[in-house]
Formats: structure tokens, C-alpha cells, sequence
């Protein structure tokens, strides 16, 4: 959602917003890159935090009634935020709650995080099913976006396992403005796809449907998935990135085709193409959003150029660049 419009708040809409809001507090020039595990990016206009169902659909109404142009964050995962902000208001979804209904049922708030906060509530009762995604930075809200997943190492489970496979429903408010609750077959969930890509729904609360498993079996496959990951991942707090840039190419990776381009390593100001997995960009240490972009850029034309295969984003690009 590259976001280049001419937007200037009046005192009177902000005082109209305020009306709206209620208790909600209107914050402005908020940095974003706090916000993100990127950690770039320039302030937005205008933010608010929505920290229940509630809160958030009064947010969302409120943009869509008045006009304002809006963006609605999660943990910040999967995107990269343009160096000048973005013109409008950014709702920042943080709603809570984790509720576990019996029959290994729980319902938990979009803005909760899958990892550590759901994770460790679930695999704590021995309950099986999200325990696959621990060390995945995403909120709930986030996972339904882009049906989370993630391929299992061990030689006997060794899949690509989604969060569609647990989720019961959810409950939703959608772009014509009606709350409702919705089935998984709703989202029409793909690979890094859901109906979130293609309609201004905005998922308020989501019902999983786990397995009752031993709790030692669940932290075993954890323990396994997290020595995997960090063989090839980077570790956020040194190297703040937003995962997998681009798309998966089945059966030949998009980062094998950079890597077999000789730019895993290459840097570029304070951005660079990471060591251990070149379909990962990582922020150095004060990168700009333009850095990235030009990293983007180079892995685009050379993988063209030098292969034949067109490489294309997977992360989103929220504001001004």
C-alpha cells in the first residue's frame, strides 16, 4: 500500500475524530519504525491503538466514514515502511484476550502475538497445532493475512504446515461494514494469500481448534523448529529484518537464485542481503527504507537478467518512499 496522497489533517476533522474515538488517544508524528521488525520507516499522520474488538471496528469506521486515508498494523512483520511515513492514519491493532473455550477451542484477540504470548498459553495446556510457528514474528491479525506457515525439518513430518489448518473461524468486520462470524473457507487461504489481500476486511478475533498433544512432544518439535530456524534465520534483535522478500518459486527458491547470482552478503549502505539466506534483507544498523528498495531492485534485474525468473515481493510497502 504504497501511499502517496496529498493528506493534511483540519483541526476540525481531528476534532471530528476525536469525537469518534472516544477514549481512544490520537497520537501524531509517530515514528512507525519502532513499530515494525524492520525497524524502518518515517511517522504516520496520525495513530491510534486499539486495544479491543470494539476500539478497533470503531477505528476503522471512523476512517472509512470520514475519508481519511488508513493502515492497519499488527506486530509490524512483512513490511517495510517508506522512509517519509505515511500520509493518514495508521491503527495500530493491539487487541487482546486469550480465552480458552473447552474441547481445545481457544479465541484470542487479532492483535495478540502468535509467538511467545499464544504459543506458550497453548502449549503449556498441551494443546498442538500453532506450536509449528514458534520463533515467527506475526499477530493473529497478521497470521490470517498471510496464512502463516512454516516448513516443518523433521524427515518424518517434513510439510509446509498453515495456520488454516487450526483456524474454526473468525469474527470480522467487512468492508461493506458489517460484524460477523465467519468459517475458515472465508479467507480462500493460498500460499502467503487470503481474502484479506483483496478486500478491506479487518479480522477483529479469531476461534482455533487445536490437538490435545503431551506437552513434552510439543516443546520437542519447538526445540527442532527453532534450532532450523536459526540455523538460517536472523536473529531480529541483531539484525531487524522482515523475513522472506520475495515469493516462493516451487522447487527452486528464490533465494537459491540470488545466492547462485553471488549477492548473498552484498551490502548496500546500511542494508544488506543476508549472509546465511539470501531471500533476506537485514537492517545493519540505521537503514533507510530506500537502501532496502534498492537491494529489492538488484535482486530483481539480476535474477532477470542472469536466469530468465522474475522474482516478486512478498512483503508490503506501506507509505511515501
Amino acid at each position: 500500500m504504497e501511499n502517496t496522497t496529498v493528506w493534511a489533517p483540519s483541526p476540525a476533522l481531528l476534532e471530528e475524530l476525536d469525537r469518534r474515538l472516544g477514549s481512544m488517544r490520537l497520537e501524531r508524528d509517530v515514528p512507525l519504525a519502532p513499530l515494525t521488525t524492520f525497524r524502518i520507516g518515517g511517522p504516520a499522520d496520525l495513530l491510534v491503538r486499539a486495544t479491543t474488538p470494539e476500539e478497533l471496528e470503531a477505528a476503522v469506521r471512523s476512517a472509512r466514514a470520514m475519508g481519511i486515508p488508513h493502515f492497519l498494523l499488527g506486530r509490524g512483520a512483512n513490511i517495510l515502511v517508506g522512509d517519509h511515513g505515511f500520509r493518514g492514519m495508521v491503527i495500530h491493532s493491539q487487541v487482546e484476550g486469550i480465552e480458552f473455550l473447552g474441547e481445545a477451542r481457544v479465541r484470542v484477540g487479532a492483535g495478540v502475538e502468535t509467538f511467545p504470548d499464544l504459543i506458550v498459553e497453548t502449549v503449556a495446556r498441551g494443546l498442538g497445532g500453532l506450536h509449528h510457528f514458534v520463533g515467527i514474528p506475526s499477530s493473529v491479525g497478521g497470521a490470517l493475512w498471510q496464512n502463516l506457515h512454516f516448513l516443518s525439518p523433521a524427515p518424518e513430518r517434513e510439510r509446509t504446515v498453515f495456520i488454516e489448518e487450526v483456524l474454526e473461524s473468525a469474527e470480522i468486520l467487512t468492508e461493506e461494514g458489517d460484524r460477523k462470524v465467519v468459517g475458515v473457507e472465508y479467507f480462500q487461504f493460498g500460499y502467503d494469500d487470503s481474502i484479506l489481500h483483496h478486500r478491506d476486511d479487518v479480522v477483529l478475533t479469531a476461534t482455533f481448534r487445536l490437538v490435545p498433544t503431551p506437552e513434552g512432544d510439543l516443546r520437542r518439535v519447538m526445540r527442532e523448529n527453532l534450532a532450523w530456524r536459526d540455523d538460517r534465520h536472523p536473529d531480529l534483535w541483531l539484525y531487524p529484518c522482515a523475513g522472506s522478500i520475495f515469493q516462493k518459486i516451487q522447487g527452486i527458491g528464490a533465494g537459491r537464485l540470488i545466492d547462485g547470482c553471488g549477492l548473498k552478503g552484498h551490502v548496500h549502505g546500511k542494508a544488506g542481503i543476508f549472509h546465511k539466506h539470501a531471500n533476506i534483507i537485514v537492517n545493519l544498523g540505521g537503514a533507510t527504507a530506500r537502501e532496502v528498495r534498492d537491494l529489492i531492485d538488484l535482486a530483481r534485474d539480476t535474477v532477470l537478467r542472469e536466469t530468465g525468473y522474475e522474482l516478486i515481493p512478498e512483503i508490503g510497502f506501506i507509505g511515501e518512499f
